[in-house]
């Protein structure tokens, strides 16, 4: 299947929960580890690679049934977090979020746009791994107040302002809190673990079958498809069905 609903490949690696604490240490708000300005680089320059422009080409061939005669990638790249499974179930001084890639942003000479999505695949090296169909990376990002990152929520397609100190959402295919309002991260932490403490991988929920898991068999050593994907892949979690409802944004996988 070369097209699939939006937000899959970034989905949580999440570990099976621990007994919610009654508060999140001050330490909870910090140790987000940002790319350094070497890895930003390398992103930047994957994405300009013939390979990363051809998935670019087959994104607006397949989902927007176009041919460009000519791709721009973008000259930023846009470091995206994902919900740190530590957080989730509450382990002490866990961040919020962990890098999941960073985006670069594609535009046809039609000027449809596209993100290439880079995921590291071992120190210091980045691959080309997906293009998704629009620029939600780059259109929210620019909303980030300095100090913030991107934080996305994969299960309610749910994207987040970041801080120090708590989040801000910005857009949600399920909205679980209204858009703008700011949630302390011990609030977030007790919301994102009654969400999803009792239906994660390793949980009976899970074993049973519960909606948005499979039991895919180990993938062969040599796939070359970097580790994060699979991983991601693998651990769809199980908002996944309903985020296929309700968001079209497409993705072409390497």
């Amino acid at each position: 299947m070369d097209t699939i609903c939006r937000k899959f490949a970034g989905c949580l690696a999440v570990a099976v929960a621990t007994l919610l604490p009654a508060t999140l240490p001050a330490s909870a708000s910090e140790g987000v580890v940002p790319p350094s300005d070497g890895d930003l680089a390398a992103a930047v320059r994957v994405a300009g690679q013939p390979d990363a422009i051809g998935l670019a080409r087959s994104n607006f061939r397949q989902v927007d049934q176009l041919e460009p005669r000519q791709i721009t990638m973008g000259e930023k790249g846009i470091p995206v977090y994902t919900l740190n499974p530590d957080f989730v179930r509450g382990v002490a001084g866990a961040p919020a979020g962990v890098l999941r890639s960073v985006a670069v942003t594609a535009t046809a000479d039609s000027g449809q746009k596209a993100t290439l999505q880079a995921m590291p695949e071992a120190p210091g090296k980045w691959v080309a791994a997906s293009v998704f169909s629009g620029n939600d990376e780059e259109t929210l990002s620019a909303r980030l107040k300095p100090g913030s990152v991107l934080l996305n929520e994969p299960q309610i397609n749910g994207w987040y302002e970041l801080g120090p100190d708590g989040v801000v959402l910005l857009r949600a295919s399920l909205p679980q809190s209204p858009v703008g309002k700011f949630v302390p991260l011990s609030d977030y932490q007790r919301e994102v673990h009654g969400r999803y403490a009792d239906k994660l991988p390793g949980s009976d929920y899970q074993r049973g079958g519960g909606i948005g898991f499979t039991q895919p068999e180990p993938p062969p050593a040599d796939t070359g498809i970097p580790v994060a994907i699979v991983a991601g892949l693998i651990t769809a979690g199980v908002g996944v069905v309903l985020v296929a409802v309700w968001w079209r944004r497409r993705l072409t996988p390497r």
